[in-house]
């Protein structure tokens, strides 16, 4: 029986993960992806009168949720007119704008209304700050230093999807890893007209050489962030995709085993999108996919010590969540979905434990953060719930924060909650 949870691989993996510190959240939903902090003493209940620390208008528009390495808070937007892409780089502690980056781009008109022309987020550590940004035709892997020097680009080649740009990489070691999915068929099963391949990639983090790339299934369009679990007395890279969730060497590239969705046996008329990452707890690996159609999924799979893993629990259910990525706790998941309810459920079997609604919450596009045993969701409409992280239902504040729309995910580092709305970044805590 395994012990990791993603919160716990950055300590026993020493060589391949990151080291959190206190003024550390480094890559999309902080240390391994699992999006939970400790020991940060955050406030329960705050408003805008109250416990914002700092609020700094952010120019232009974005999804892109902020990074943390020591003082200086990382993220992306894009212009009104979606002419430009502008990466920016502020004080964690006053929040003042220290540098921005802006580079020229094309307005793309996209599918949804809560897309972005900047979504994807940045990772970050000791020599410097990756983020790949996509200027309306192709996407570039871009470097920079912490004092806002361009380090390298690499053009990683066209994107495909109404959803724009959102994938996000990681760190592992002297890599960075980035999972490059665009549709490639239409939901009638038609190729897309020049659509790029699919690519799992890894990039040299202080050159952008590409040190190997590994061609994937593809289908449409994924957004779920690249972690790492500890197997096999090493450090296995798990990637989840439309068509797939697979097994990878970080060292070269190599799939070790895959898993398929098998969607035409389990009913589904075309496969899901996969936007929220996901994640391991004790021996399970837990994965959600759906599409703006309303089908969702969630699936438990049995993850051995060596091997492919197999199918414990799970499939379709209205009340999964699509975007949102999931959390846990102990024994049991917990979640926010797009029809602004919350919801908890046992890793082993995916045995509903509760299913309540969150009066006033619209929806969550946000992906929760799991803080000192509470969990932090922001909504659509701008305000953050706080539940208690038990198998117990317990609706602890519902914080009102100028009604400004929040979809990126927060950070939280260094005794300070860092949430990105429409217009603004705050800075939540009990004190400067």
């Amino acid at each position: 029986m395994h012990s990791f949870r993603p919160g716990l691989c950055v300590v026993i993996l020493l060589g391949a993960f990151q080291s959190a510190n206190a003024q550390t959240w480094s890559r999309f939903r902080g240390p391994n992806g699992a999006g939970v902090a400790d020991g940060q003493n955050i406030p329960v209940e705050f408003s805008a009168a109250k416990g914002v620390l700092w609020k700094t208008p952010i120019p232009g528009v974005g999804n892109s949720s902020p990074v943390i390495w020591d003082n200086h808070v990382y993220l992306l937007t894009a212009s009104k007119d979606g002419k430009q892409r502008s990466f920016l780089c502020l004080d964690s502690v006053s929040g003042k704008i220290l540098w921005r980056r802006d580079s020229p781009a094309k307005f793309v008109k996209l599918g949804q209304p809560t897309t972005s022309l900047a979504s994807a987020t940045a990772a970050a550590d000791v020599d410097g700050v990756y983020v790949p940004i996509w200027n309306g035709e192709h996407v570039h892997m871009t470097a920079f230093s912490h004092n806002g020097d361009e380090l390298w680009r690499k053009d990683l080649g066209p994107w495909t999807s109404q959803h724009g740009t959102g994938s996000s990489p990681i760190i592992v070691g002297d890599k960075i890893i980035f999972a490059l999915d665009g549709d490639i068929k239409d939901i009638k099963g038609n190729p897309i007209p020049n659509a790029p391949e699919p690519m799992l990639m890894a990039f040299n983090k202080k050159t952008g050489d590409l040190v190997w790339e590994t061609p994937r299934e593809g289908y449409r369009a994924c957004y779920s962030a690249p972690f790492l679990v500890e197997r096999n007395g090493g450090a296995e890279l798990i990637v989840t995709s439309t068509m797939s969730i697979a097994g990878y060497s970080p060292q070269t590239g190599k799939e070790l085993w895959s898993w398929d969705w098998m969607w035409e046996k389990k009913g589904f008329k075309f496969p899901l999108r996969t936007v929220a990452s996901s994640f391991v707890v004790g021996d399970t690996l837990i994965a959600t996919a759906g599409d703006g159609g309303g089908d969702r999924r969630m699936v438990g799979l049995a993850l051995p010590d060596a091997g492919k893993p197999a199918y414990a629990w799970g499939d379709g259910n209205k009340v999964f969540p699509y975007v949102a990525c999931p959390l846990t706790r102990g024994e049991y998941v917990y979640f926010v979905n797009e029809k602004g309810n919350a919801g908890c459920y046992e890793v082993k079997s995916g045995k509903q434990v509760w299913y309540e609604r969150l009066t006033g919450a619209n929806k969550f596009y946000s992906s929760p953060v799991l803080i000192d045993g509470n969990i932090y969701a922001p909504t659509e409409d701008g305000d953050v719930f706080v539940l208690a992280a038990e198998p117990t239902f317990k609706l602890l504040a519902q914080n009102k924060l100028d009604g400004e729309r929040f979809i990126a995910t927060p950070a939280v580092a260094d005794g300070r909650l860092y949430l990105r709305g429409r217009d603004h970044l705050y800075c939540v805590g009990n004190g400067k």
